[in-house]
């Protein structure tokens, strides 16, 4: 069973079954074919078209099927942690001070 743990890309073939495990909240997209979606703790299956998502949990199974007659290609977005996200934003925030100091707008 194939572990997703990060962003990736990948094709499901049409006919193939791909098992799956979520080991961080994702986020499915669809391009190309649409998806069959089976997932565990979950009475209902998902059909998915292109350009259609789907949150995922932590620690979640997957079976995605392609069907019909292309294949389909499936992203799974893992979005940054908050902590990641925060010192990104400290990063931008003082990268644009040190552009203005530069620039002399708090020049001595």
């Amino acid at each position: 069973m194939r572990e997703i743990s990060s962003s990736i890309w990948f094709e499901v073939g049409t006919g193939e079954t791909v098992p799956l495990r979520v080991t961080d909240s994702t986020r499915l997209t669809v391009h190309g074919g649409a998806v069959w979606v089976t997932r565990s703790d979950d009475v209902e299956d998902y059909w998915l078209e292109p350009g259609k998502t789907l949150r995922l949990r932590r620690g979640e199974r997957l079976w995605l099927s392609a069907e019909g007659k292309t294949h389909a290609c499936v992203e799974f977005f893992v979005p940054k942690r908050a902590g990641e996200r925060a010192i990104n934003w400290f990063a931008r925030v003082a990268e644009r001070f040190g552009a203005r100091m530069r620039g002399g707008w708090l020049t001595v």
